[in-house]
């Protein structure tokens, strides 16, 4: 069978808040199989565990944030993104901050971080969502589909009036690899009229050239310029593999994008959930999911 996952060895990494810049620690401990995605939040004397999975997503505004009990967890998504592209299935995150330090603005010193701690492998089959009928949400001028794919696939495209990014376009079939090189090294970009707002709100209080990529009317400001050509259109993949790990499983699927942001991607979440006719929980002996692959067979047609 293919089995769930975890991490074979405690790790922890430090770093600043993007918005409060607080110096936060977070530590990632091996969980038993079922456990699924848990963030353990602490504020003083207290300690609240938020289960990562769409129900308890409470703002998708500027990042998706994860809240319960009252405490909460933002800038999840470049930490899940990670976790989700190295198929680990259970893990704890105890965390002593509101929001998930923003590094370099990217998931690479994640996957970093993922690296030195191993993958073990758990004694529970894996179980995959596979998508039989599409599924779209439209908002506006975004869009997000999702339609039946033997991979995991995402294709994305997006539109800023802006000479350094204006139409970018980018398909991916997703894998660890591909992910850790193409993906993961991808930072987060902002407009420097808009930090300059934020920091006047107590916001972004945190955010620096270190880990953004900021653009004023002209062009990129940081002095290093652009990690990849299309960089903007890599990270919105990022963010999207980890908005759509609050699923909760594995999806084989290919997601269509345009424009779209961490609102709409929870949006899809929620509808993928609500819409059970579309999807089927499948999982796979080894050799199945081999076979299949090689023969070019929809996964969704293996038996669960």
């Amino acid at each position: 069978m293919i089995f769930q996952c975890t991490l074979a060895r405690p790790v922890s990494i430090s770093g600043i808040g993007l918005h409060t810049g607080r110096r936060i620690n977070m530590a990632l401990r091996p969980a038993a199989a079922g456990t699924g995605i848990v963030f353990h939040r602490t504020e003083g004397e207290r300690t609240v565990s938020i289960e990562a999975i769409s129900a308890n997503v409470v703002d998708t505004r500027m990042a998706t944030v994860l809240g319960k009990g009252g405490l909460s967890v933002s800038t999840v998504e470049h930490l899940l993104a990670a976790v989700s592209a190295f198929g680990i299935d259970n893990v704890h995150i105890d965390i002593d901050g509101p929001e998930v330090p923003i590094m370099d603005g990217s998931a690479l010193p994640f996957v970093e971080l993922l690296q030195r701690a191993g993958v073990r492998r758990l004694s529970r089959s894996r179980k995959f969502l596979a998508i039989r009928k599409p599924v779209t949400v439209v908002d506006g001028e975004k869009r997000v589909s999702l339609i039946p794919s033997r991979f995991f696939r995402i294709t994305y495209d997006i539109a800023f009036d802006h000479p350094s990014i204006s139409l970018q376009h980018r398909s991916i079939k997703c894998s660890t690899e591909l992910f850790r090189r193409d993906i993961a090294p991808a930072r987060t970009f902002g407009f420097l009229r808009d930090v300059e707002y934020l920091k006047s709100r107590g916001l972004a209080q945190g955010g620096s050239l270190e880990n953004a990529v900021i653009l004023d009317d002209q062009g990129v400001v940081n002095p290093e310029g652009l990690r990849f050509q299309d960089e903007f259109v890599r990270h919105k993949i990022l963010d999207s593999v980890g908005d759509l790990s609050l699923i909760g499983y594995p999806i084989l699927g290919h997601v269509k994008a345009f424009k779209a942001g961490h609102d709409i991607n929870h949006q899809m979440v929620e509808k993928i959930l609500s819409s059970p006719e579309c999807w089927k929980l499948v999982e796979f002996a080894d050799e199945d999911l081999r076979e299949a692959l090689k023969a070019g067979t929809p996964a969704l047609a293996l038996s669960a």
